[in-house]
């Protein structure tokens, strides 16, 4: 990486690849990060949606357009960056998340399920 020329202005050059990197970018990035923190704040402190299975969902979906964000913004990662082996990485990363995400919640609920008593009698009658 070459030292940066100008205060708002940086250049990466990569495998013949040069990413051009502004302070308009990084300001984007930020101010987009910042209403994608507060909008799943305030639904949660002032209850914004009525049910909280789908205030969770919309903090999860703006959770993962933050995400996204942040990799674009602040990574400068995009299908061409480092001859797309950096897409490949991010790819079988997230298979690995979701697997191991997937498996620990089916493994909790069918703990859940098969070990708990059905309701506090039965509690009443163990040993």
């Amino acid at each position: 990486m070459s030292a940066p020329t100008d205060a708002s202005h940086e250049h990466d050059e990569h495998e013949g690849q040069t990413i051009h990197v502004t302070l308009k970018g990084y300001v984007t990035g930020f101010v987009l990060a910042v209403i994608l923190t507060a909008i799943p704040f305030w639904l949660v402190m002032h209850g914004g949606l009525s049910k909280s299975s789908s205030t969770a969902l919309v903090v999860l979906g703006l959770g993962a357009v933050q995400i996204v964000v942040h990799m674009i913004y602040f990574l400068h990662m995009n299908a061409r960056s480092e001859g797309g082996w950096n897409m490949l990485a991010l790819i079988f990363t997230l298979v690995l998340v979701v697997i191991t995400l997937s498996g620990s919640i089916w493994i909790m609920y069918h703990l859940n399920h098969n070990m708990m008593p059905a309701s506090m009698q039965d509690m009443s009658n163990l040993p």
